[in-house]
């Protein structure tokens, strides 16, 4: 255990703060130890690579981080394979290994940041795959040390959610994911700019599709360790198909994405580029030139800095189109 540890590497956003105490695990049964030593007594907080979160002052507290790794195939047959992956794998390293093995089903989700365990408490998604398609359980120890295993249907997955977001289950810690891979080719090309990527592709496989995504990612997204970041910053609301109609009247270019129980999704990007956010900043935080949809750090900026921008790209989108946008990052 360190103390008044420096977060400044393990958020994304590059915001410099401390937290009063750091621990990093590499087993249950070294996490276990901590417990019986009573270092989780207190406010603790359990991150991953913080990719998603935002600090905004020092955490007095103790902060956790997950260095479980390894990837172990459990089980396989003529169709799929099945693999246990560590919480503390780089998310992006494990796509790599799929699409090496060539196994289909997470080479979508190519380049995302964060950690295998992230993965499974965020409900990561993109272009048109979400990884609780990929899910089979989550392995789990809790601040006592009790350890459990959920099924993927008991982890109530939604869109960016899950139920290891709710307030009351901050105690529970992803050790371990468990995934299904398929063997035979199957291909989601049709969300995004995808198809369009690969035209020029001699041959279609695994690895000229996650190739097209990290490209495509590439050339919307800023590297944060060049510009402090954590993505996508906003959720994409969802709207009854009531709403949409009235939005749609007013706004006939809106784009969106029709979902199977009738409700509609509309790009957040599109909103606040439309409210003449992208390109442009408020002090030390700005909104990306590229991607609207990406707030981040200028150099230099604090965690309020970033929050002051929110709250005002938030404002311009309600009072524009009468949608209220909500953060996707975890504000700390």
């Amino acid at each position: 255990m360190e103390k008044m540890f420096s977060l400044l590497s393990y958020n994304t956003f590059g915001i410099d703060v401390k937290a009063a105490r750091f621990i990093e695990y590499h087993s249950v049964e070294e996490f276990g130890r901590f417990i019986a030593k009573g270092c989780l007594d207190g406010n603790f907080l359990h991150i991953g690579s913080g990719s998603n979160l935002l600090f905004t002052q020092d955490y007095d507290g103790t902060i956790l981080h997950s260095c479980i790794k390894g990837i172990d195939l459990l089980d396989e047959d003529d169709g799929s394979v099945i693999l246990k992956v560590g919480a503390g794998e780089i998310w992006d390293d494990f796509v790599a290994y799929c699409v090496q093995h060539g196994w289909y089903g997470a080479e979508n989700l190519s380049l995302i940041p964060g950690e295998v365990g992230a993965s499974a408490v965020q409900n990561i998604g993109a272009y048109g795959v979400e990884v609780k398609d990929l899910i089979v359980s989550v392995e789990t120890v809790d601040n006592s040390g009790e350890l459990h295993t959920y099924s993927k249907d008991e982890c109530i997955y939604s869109y960016r959610n899950s139920l290891f977001k709710r307030s009351e289950n901050k105690k529970i810690f992803v050790t371990a994911v468990v995934y299904r891979l398929g063997k035979h080719e199957h291909f989601m090309l049709d969300y995004g700019a995808i198809r369009r990527e690969l035209s020029n592709v001699g041959t279609l496989d695994l690895k000229s599709v996650r190739e097209a995504v990290i490209s495509i990612r590439r050339s919307k997204l800023p590297d944060p360790k060049v510009v402090g970041n954590a993505g996508s910053f906003f959720i994409n609301p969802i709207v009854t198909s009531t709403q949409f109609s009235v939005l749609q009247r007013k706004y006939p270019e809106i784009p969106f994405y029709k979902l199977l129980d009738g409700t509609v999704k509309i790009p957040a990007g599109w909103m606040i580029d439309q409210c003449g956010w992208k390109g442009k900043s408020l002090g030390r935080a700005g909104v990306y030139a590229k991607q609207a949809l990406v707030l981040v750090n200028l150099g230099g900026a604090e965690g309020k800095d970033i929050i002051a921008l929110s709250d005002a790209v938030r404002h311009s989108v309600r009072q524009k189109f009468g949608i209220d946008i909500h953060s996707e990052v975890n504000i700390i």
